[in-house]
């Protein structure tokens, strides 16, 4: 098992990170902690789930390689790879003494292998196997190009944030113009492809269930307990998602995983009716919109798995006040 600086905090019930280190909060509001001039460096367990990646993850991995700030440890998971991708990473990790290549093991054929959150069950197995130490645990995904200061930046915002449990970076993908456009997220949404987190904070949010919704499960978990979540811009540009999101075996079934994973969650119904007027105005459409709050409806009538009932409650109020502070700024103009 990964060993997670910071554990015995854990034994402390019912307080908030804030409140354990005891430093003061106000209205909700959390200060940041800041590090001046620090020359302290953590130690970075980066872990990559990956299944018939084999387009993608050579340019991946040479995106690693060029990084001004290496991970101190590398794992590349193939999570039953029936291309070239398995010998793609084990070649890499036979060559950078920080990587290693872990194969899982087989598991039955899935219509929709996204459907039981696969790749986070895979990162999750992994952590197990590596039994490397470290202060920052990172998920990513393999169809992902990074810019050169990526984990460099990263490990900056740790350093100078002590608050900061849960973080990622804002993703662009490229257009038909050739031109990199950045992807829809809100600042303190820590998207699936790039999670850092840290270790002390991980551990208390253990453990995140292998359900849609995950990734949204973790970092409402993190704020409930007092840490900050953020996706953080890097400086010369966003990592590239090569594969645009939801769309690995058609939109249509990447919308309905969505509405699935929003019902996972928690999602407010009225959230859920918004969400589906917005996904509506993106490719293909109504018919994107109709999906997903389709997905999130047959969630419901089958009782599909679900966070715990104090999470869902955090992300309605949370998504409640999201909206009232969007209907102050409509009315005020």
């Amino acid at each position: 098992m990964v060993s997670v600086p910071g554990s015995e905090e854990r034994s402390v019930q019912g307080m908030t990170r804030a409140q354990r280190s005891g430093i003061e909060v106000r209205d909700g509001t959390v200060p940041v902690a800041r590090v001046e001039g620090s020359c302290e460096k953590l130690v970075v367990v980066v872990i990559v789930p990956f299944l018939n990646e084999e387009q993608h993850l050579p340019l991946f991995l040479d995106s690693v390689s060029a990084q001004t700030r290496p991970p101190d440890v590398l794992v590349l998971v193939d999570d039953g790879s029936t291309d070239r991708s398995w010998a793609i990473a084990r070649d890499f990790a036979a060559c950078h003494s920080y990587a290693r290549a872990l194969r899982r093991p087989p598991r039955p054929v899935a219509r929709d292998r996204l459907a039981s959150a696969s790749e986070w069950g895979a990162w999750q197995w992994a952590l197990e196997q590596a039994h490397a130490a470290g202060d920052v645990l990172v998920k990513l995904d393999a169809d992902l190009r990074l810019p050169p200061l990526f984990f460099e930046i990263m490990e900056r915002r740790f350093l100078s944030d002590s608050l900061l449990g849960v973080a990622g970076t804002h993703l662009s993908t490229v257009g038909d113009d050739g031109v990199p456009k950045r992807e829809y997220n809100v600042d303190n949404h820590v998207r699936g492809p790039t999670k850092f987190y840290r270790a002390e904070c991980y551990q208390d949010i253990s453990p995140v269930p292998q359900i849609l919704g995950w990734d949204t499960i973790d970092e409402v978990t993190a704020r409930m307990r007092g840490w900050r979540t953020a996706s953080v811009a890097v400086p010369g540009g966003d990592p590239v998602h090569m594969r645009t999101t939801g769309t690995y075996d058609g939109r249509l079934r990447g919308f309905r995983r969505h509405g699935v994973a929003a019902y996972g969650y928690g999602a407010h119904p009225l959230h859920v009716l918004l969400g589906g007027v917005r996904r509506s105005m993106q490719r293909p459409y109504l018919l994107g919109g109709a999906s997903y709050v389709a997905g999130w409806v047959g969630a419901w009538f089958r009782r599909a798995p679900r966070a715990a009932p104090q999470v869902r409650a955090f992300v309605r109020g949370e998504e409640l006040q999201q909206l009232r502070r969007r209907i102050r700024l409509r009315t005020s103009r």
